[in-house]
This record gives structure tokens, C-alpha cells and sequence, in this order.
């Protein structure tokens, strides 16, 4: 029997070309994320190298990468939950200042040479409380500035625009480093949230959404959560895209890119610095090329099947980056897994928005995130903790078939109920 609600999904009907790029609004929100996540991007890079160089300890830099995706486990929907209540231009403001700060405290404690590691690892949680405060309030401030009929184009457009943040900044940040000192980079680094926090000052956007009240969202964490998730449970394309972004975060995530100057090592490069640097190079420039191409061309629906056959596919290409021993295949597949990455998770993301209910918009913005995100911290053992004891080849491969067999369950699940 046919649901409608996924029927529709199916059916409907995909917008021009870069349509949201037709908001002016969204051409400005959109630059200016893009350069906030690049200087996300360069703070990560000048901290976890000033880091490395003072600590040379493995247990603060596996502490970063949990203080990054455990609050979006913990914190997603209660967050998503002030998104619906408050306004979200001013919540993404309050995280853009929480990065300032942290980028400046590490300018001074670099400066004055005093930072201890309790100094790292309490930075290093006000990072990860930013970056999920920012999250769900981006996603539906997306959706107030372009409405329902852009918004596919517009979270495609937003998470190409992130990825190339991501791309350029690694570069810039190493750069500033080399030019200016960890510190100074730092402060020029403040610099650049500004732009964002500046335009979202007087953007006649997200005011009082849905008859906020102003009073603090009810309920939180795990309890809310669940909430959320039996709210929308009757809606097979939010609960299969929710499902499907667990799944993949929980069992391949990108954990793999932790593992890369091993990877770059194995593949017998001569100087596996650079070769790791073009691996991460080629994964984030496949999401953004892909971004663009898939705008630029008008492909590919957006439906729970086509986000569901486009993991299958990137599986493939996971699987296949492990088991090869050839560095040119290996940059060719990181490539071809970022396209994929960005087109599953920007269709997966759109249609968990267009078909949540307008009122818990950001309940369920913030549920799919702690599912996309917050089981990103898990991977680490699927396929680090794994890797130490088969090795990280065998386990990225075995990460990446199991999921291929699940998300081909999911595949001829959702093709039975069409």
C-alpha cells in the first residue's frame, strides 16, 4: 500500500537550477556561513598543531574528537527545541560569539605560552556546545529565508558552501600559522565570524517563529528526543532519512579521515604529508564539485530511494578506498565519496525539513542531527578501536559492507511499501 506521505516525496517536483540562490538573502547567508565554517576550520588546524607540538598526547587529541560529536548526541533536540521557540538569527549569533571567544582564548593562552591541557580540553567542549548550537538554528533559518519550495537547493547550496570552507581551510590556517604565528592567526581568525554576526543583526528573518512565546523550550535531552522521534514516527520518509543518517554516522561516519596519515602511509607515497593532505583535499572538493554539478545540472530527485541508493553507492566507494593499494584510485575514490557524501546527506537532510511539522521544525531538525552527528563519536570504534586490533583497512572495509547490507535492507523495504 502506498503511503502518501512518501508518495509525495516522490512526486514532487524539483526546482531550477541554483534556485535559492534567487534569495538574495541566501546568496548573503550563504558566503558568510561558508567563510564561518572555514574559520571553524582554521582554528581546528593552528590548536590541534600548537596541541600536538606542546602535549604529544593521544588521549587530548581522541578527547577533541568527542568533545566535538558528543553534544550533538546530547544536545541536538534541545537545541533544535530553542530554534522553534527563539529567534534563530540570534542563537546562531550566540555561537559565532562562542567561537570568537574560543579562538581568542587560544591566541592568548599561545601568546603568553601558559595553556595546560584542563585550558585545551575545556576550549575544546565550548567548540563543540558552539557548533551544535549553530546547527539546528541554521538549518531553519534556511528554511524561513528560502521557504519549502527552494529549500532542496538551499541545504545543498549551505552544505557546499560549508565544504568549501572546509577546503580552504586547512590552507589558510596553515598559512597563517607560517606567516603570522599560532596566535596572531588566531585573532585574524576572530575576524572572520564577523560577517555573519553583522548581517544577521538586521536580516528580517526568523523573529518569533510559529507564535514563540519567549519562554525557555520544555523538556531536553534523551526524554525530548523521544518525544520528537514518536511525534513524526508515522512519517516513513522523516523516519527512514533519520535512520539511514544513524546508521551511516554510527557505523562509517568519518572516522576514516582520522585515520589518514596512516592510510597515505600505507599507500607508499613518498612524502605521506602531502599525500594526506591531497586525500582530505579530494574528499572535500568531491562534496563541493558535486554540490555544484548537481545544482548546476538539475539531478537527481530528491527522494528517500534515491538518498538511500546514493549511500549504497558511497559504501562502494569507501570499501574500495581500503582495499586498494593504488594512491591514484585511492584519490579518485576519496573524491568520488565526497560527491556521494554531500548528495545523500543535503537530499537526506531537505526531507527530513519539508516534511517535519511546522512547529516541531526544529525538534526534528535538531533529531536528525543528532543522528547524522552525534553517532559520528561511535564510529571511532567501528572503525578506529577496530583498526588497532584488525587494522584500518580490514575494519574501514567490514564498517563499509555491513552498511551496504543495511542500507540495501532499507532500499527493498521502501521500494515494497512504493
Amino acid at each position: 500500500m502506498t503511503e502518501p506521505v512518501l508518495a509525495g516525496a516522490a512526486d514532487r517536483a524539483e526546482p531550477p537550477s541554483f534556485a535559492a540562490l534567487r534569495h538574495p538573502a541566501f546568496r548573503v547567508y550563504v558566503v558568510t556561513t561558508a567563510a564561518a565554517m572555514m574559520a571553524d576550520n582554521i582554528e581546528h588546524v593552528i590548536s590541534y598543531w600548537v596541541m600536538f607540538e606542546k602535549f604529544h598526547s593521544p588521549a587530548l587529541a581522541g578527547f577533541a574528537v568527542l568533545s566535538h560529536w558528543l553534544p550533538f548526541l546530547f544536545f541536538s533536540v534541545y537545541f533544535g527545541a530553542m530554534a522553534d521557540r527563539f529567534d534563530s538569527r540570534r542563537i546562531i549569533q550566540v555561537a559565532m560569539l562562542m567561537f570568537m571567544a574560543v579562538s581568542f582564548a587560544w591566541a592568548v593562552l599561545f601568546f603568553t605560552d601558559t595553556i595546560e591541557i584542563w585550558h585545551a580540553a575545556v576550549l575544546l567542549v565550548i567548540h563543540g556546545l558552539a557548533g551544535v548550537l549553530w546547527a539546528p538554528a541554521s538549518q531553519v533559518l534556511i528554511h524561513d529565508i528560502v521557504g519549502r519550495d527552494h529549500l532542496v537547493s538551499a541545504v545543498r547550496l549551505n552544505a557546499t558552501g560549508r565544504q568549501f570552507g572546509i577546503l580552504l581551510g586547512p590552507a589558510i590556517g596553515g598559512g597563517l600559522m607560517l606567516l603570522l604565528g599560532p596566535a596572531v592567526g588566531l585573532l585574524v581568525n576572530v575576524l572572520i565570524y564577523l560577517p555573519l554576526v553583522w548581517w544577521l543583526w538586521k536580516a528580517p528573518y526568523g523573529a518569533r517563529r510559529h507564535g514563540a512565546t519567549g519562554r525557555p523550550a520544555p523538556g531536553g535531552g534523551w526524554a525530548d528526543a523521544v518525544r520528537t522521534y514518536r511525534a513524526v514516527s508515522g512519517n516513513r520518509t522523516v523516519r527512514s532519512m533519520i535512520l539511514l543518517a544513524g546508521v551511516s554516522s554510527l557505523l562509517v561516519g568519518n572516522a576514516f579521515q582520522a585515520q589518514m596519515p596512516e592510510y597515505a602511509n600505507d599507500l607508499g607515497t613518498e612524502k605521506a604529508d602531502f599525500s594526506y593532505a591531497v586525500l582530505l583535499a579530494a574528499n572535500a572538493g568531491g562534496a563541493f564539485i558535486g554540490g555544484v554539478i548537481l545544482e548546476m545540472r538539475g539531478l537527481l530527485r530528491s527522494t528517500p530511494q534515491t538518498a538511500i541508493v546514493l549511500t549504497v553507492l558511497w559504501c562502494i566507494s569507501i570499501a574500495g578506498f581500503a582495499a586498494t593499494d593504488s594512491y591514484p584510485v585511492a584519490v579518485a575514490l576519496m573524491f568520488v565519496a565526497g560527491f556521494l557524501s554531500l548528495a545523500y546527506s543535503s537530499m537526506a537532510q531537505a526531507l527530513v525539513q519539508l516534511e517535519a511539522p511546522g512547529h516541531l521544525r526544529g525538534r526534528v531538525v535538531g533529531l536528525f542531527q543528532m543522528s547524522s552527528n552525534g553517532l559520528r563519536a561511535f564510529s571511532g570504534i567501528t572503525v578506529g578501536l577496530a583498526g588497532s586490533l584488525i587494522g584500518i583497512h580490514w575494519s574501514l572495509a567490514l564498517s563499509a559492507l555491513t552498511l551496504f547490507a543495511v542500507t540495501n535492507v532499507m532500499l527493498a523495504f521502501t521500494m515494497r511499501t512504493r
